[in-house]
């Protein structure tokens, strides 16, 4: 059969000039569905937006959609064109999205929904298809029922990470000069884990696998690692240090393994603070950039995020890895409750953590996490497209527009003039004007973002 696999536009295109990952969870799904001798094209229309075209050329049996929840405006509208052309055509919506919310997508232009893993369950859909029979036995689906309710079949356990096939990166090879993170280009991504030890509040990434941490081997890892042609890799693990003693072996098998790229990676500030020689290690085969979500300026607001660092542990973190010669990418959150006060201590912080690199989102209840249970009675708009980290979905104290004046300023004020030119030099002289007109662009954003929440 042939099974056109598409990944849809953002809800913001400029965050596509800031990051573009692979779609790398599609790439594993295309491995699968190869394996059993299907043809598989992905459309990442990201970069390729006449997805009617690719339709028309390929002519699929089936067509997959992913979506996170920003997404879900986008792919219901996909799914509507492209059954116009075809209305017998198999349409099956999985991702993030369908996983913690799948009754969205009951609806009379989709068949079926995958809750959870997608590689075993889209393989058993295409078998299914092609034999004609019932798709109520394959587990870990929803049945689209839109004139009553969704049937959920059995809930399907997650296939142990090792027993995977390893992602087919030829599908993308037409778009992956494209890949990037800020400075990082060409970019390719590897998972070397799915969950997270942790239980922060905002984040549906634990309870996605009921608070399980799953793991690949090291070894399966490492024969990954020599398959990826590019030189600069993101480990886009939900928080990829937390096995420390799993990290460590890795390191070392890369290591005897002679792969030399540069490593962009999540990691817990409260995971650097207890194991600095872990990093040390990293950074001797590669590691040059982590991540690490700060989230705010107080131990009372980080625990009312059910965070589990402190400030102090933060401020061990930037020194920890800044004297490893390692760029720290800390993100803040910006809650909707913040008073003038709290904006100027927030940007206060920033400073003396003698950040470079620093990015503000707004705190947003993403359905699946247990702030969203918690405050979903509060939200001022569930049009999902504004589900972006940048739209206030909850009430702010402050008027809107005042509270996204003080959200530009955080990156006007928070770094000194020196560091952001130091950051922007980064990118190289043929890239930073393009910076620059983001940076310009991003600013107008900021200022009318009020006007669609």
């Amino acid at each position: 059969m042939n099974v056109l696999l598409i990944y849809p536009p953002s809800a913001n295109p400029l965050l596509d000039q800031v990051y573009m990952h692979e779609p790398l969870a599609l790439e594993y799904l295309g491995a699968g569905l190869k394996e059993d001798g299907h043809e598989v094209e992905i459309l990442d229309a990201r970069i390729d937006g006449n997805i009617e075209e690719a339709f028309h050329r390929f002519r699929p049996d089936i067509v997959g959609l992913t979506a996170f929840t920003s997404h879900v405006g986008f792919v219901k509208t996909i799914a509507e064109n492209l059954k116009r052309h075809k209305p017998d055509l198999l349409l099956v919506i999985g991702g993030h999205h369908a996983t913690v919310s799948p009754h969205d997508f009951n609806l009379s232009v989709m068949d079926l929904v995958v809750v959870g893993e997608g590689v075993q369950a889209l393989r058993e859909i295409a078998r299914c298809a092609e034999a004609g029979e019932d798709f109520a036995s394959i587990s870990g689906l929803g049945l689209v029922r839109p004139e009553t309710e969704m049937l959920l079949t059995e809930a399907r356990p997650y296939t142990p990470l090792d027993e995977l096939p390893l992602p087919d990166r030829s599908l993308t090879r037409h778009y992956r000069k494209n890949y990037f993170s800020e400075w990082l280009q060409p970019l390719a991504s590897i998972r070397t884990s799915l969950g997270c030890t942790s239980r922060c509040n905002f984040c549906a990434l634990w309870p996605i696998t009921d608070g399980k941490y799953l793991r690949r081997s090291v070894t399966s890892v490492v024969e990954e690692l020599k398959t990826i042609e590019e030189e600069n890799v993101f480990f886009c693990d939900d928080e990829s240090m937390c096995d420390v003693r799993r990290m460590d072996a890795l390191a070392d098998a890369i290591e005897k393994a002679g792969i030399r790229k540069n490593y962009f990676l999540y990691a817990r500030a409260d995971t650097v603070v207890a194991n600095p020689e872990l990093f040390v290690k990293w950074r001797k085969i590669g590691l040059i950039q982590v991540f690490v979500g700060m989230e705010s300026f107080s131990d009372e607001r980080l625990g009312n995020l059910h965070k589990e660092i402190s400030v102090t542990q933060q401020q061990e973190t930037v020194r920890i890895l800044h004297d490893l010669g390692l760029t720290v990418y800390a993100n803040f959150m910006v809650d909707t409750d913040f008073t003038e006060e709290d904006f100027a201590r927030l940007t206060a912080h920033v400073r003396q953590l003698e950040l470079r690199h620093v990015g503000f989102s707004v705190l947003t209840p993403l359905p699946g996490t247990e702030l969203y249970r918690q405050r979903r009675h509060e939200l001022v708009t569930e049009n999902p497209e504004l589900y972006d980290m940048v739209h206030a979905v909850l009430p702010t104290r402050m008027p809107l527009p005042e509270f996204y004046r003080h959200m530009l300023d955080l990156y006007t004020k928070s770094l000194p003039f020196s560091r952001t030119v130091r950051t922007l030099a980064r990118y190289g002289p043929v890239r930073i004007w393009k910076q620059l007109a983001l940076l310009s662009r991003f600013s107008r954003y900021l200022k009318e973002a009020h006007l669609e929440t």
